[in-house]
């Protein structure tokens, strides 16, 4: 089984960017998306007969936003995470198969003097609630954008971006935290100690040139599947957004995903 997360950066722009040549050669059992800033029907994805849309859309235009695309029609869909605090913002789907809960989430960034940290704290948390009541029912893959660099190797420059967003103790310490109830990093599982290996670059500064990048974006997986972790990569080669995708590979447990 497949699996493909990406933070487009506008789906629109990435579409003109060779986004439905990436799809098409990858052909994932899921591809899951943040950062849309679309709704469902404002520009037509073609992606082939059978592929479902599921989007989530913030109420405010143009902002934010997650979707799932895949060919495998879910037991059940679920938009948000039953928090009215955190659910307006379109950043959580949640698909529900026989083996596992498949969940897609763009998570709030900090911003600019950290302004919006202490709301990120209190939806890490209730975030690191639902995710764990998932995992008590059946196994979760949970992916997206999670905005935050969690070790000093994730990142270009650790010293000079300490206590920037993305890079506080806080939240590194909230993808600890969750790590720590039962999740698996599949990209540090596979490569502990790989470096210089990214998922997101500035527009400024040639970041992407010199590769002064952060690794933000993420597949997170029930400690249970991770001996099923077949690939995890970073396609650093696959241009289109200010992120690049991320893959994860699973043999699935109990065989076929609709099984």
């Amino acid at each position: 089984m497949k699996l493909i997360s990406w933070n487009v950066n506008g789906l629109r722009a990435c579409m003109k960017k060779g986004f439905l040549d990436f799809y098409s050669q990858e052909q994932p059992d899921f591809c899951c998306l943040q950062e849309t800033k679309m709704e469902m029907g404002q520009a037509d994805v073609p992606l082939g007969d059978g592929v479902l849309e599921f989007w989530n859309s913030a109420e405010k235009k143009g902002y934010s936003g997650t979707a799932v695309f895949t060919p495998h029609a879910p037991l059940s869909a679920a938009y948000g995470m039953g928090v009215e605090e955190h659910d307006h913002e379109g950043r959580l789907i949640t698909l529900e198969y026989p083996q596992f809960y498949l969940v897609c989430c763009y998570t709030p960034n900090s911003q600019n003097e950290l302004k919006r940290l202490d709301y990120r704290m209190t939806g890490e948390d209730d975030l690191r609630r639902y995710l764990m009541a998932l995992d008590e029912r059946k196994p979760v893959i949970y992916c997206g954008d999670l905005n935050v660099a969690h070790r000093e190797i994730d990142l270009k420059n650790p010293k000079t971006n300490r206590n920037n967003a993305g890079f506080t103790d806080q939240e590194r310490d909230k993808l600890t935290v969750l790590l720590d109830s039962g999740f698996t990093d599949s990209f540090r599982h596979l490569h502990p100690d790989a470096e210089g290996i990214y998922s997101w670059w500035s527009y400024r500064f040639n970041a992407r040139k010199n590769n002064a990048g952060w690794r933000t974006d993420y597949f997170i997986v029930s400690n249970r599947l991770a001996p099923n972790i077949l690939r995890a990569e970073i396609l650093t080669g696959v241009e289109g957004s200010d992120h690049c995708p991320v893959l994860l590979e699973l043999d699935l447990p109990g065989g076929e995903v609709n099984a």
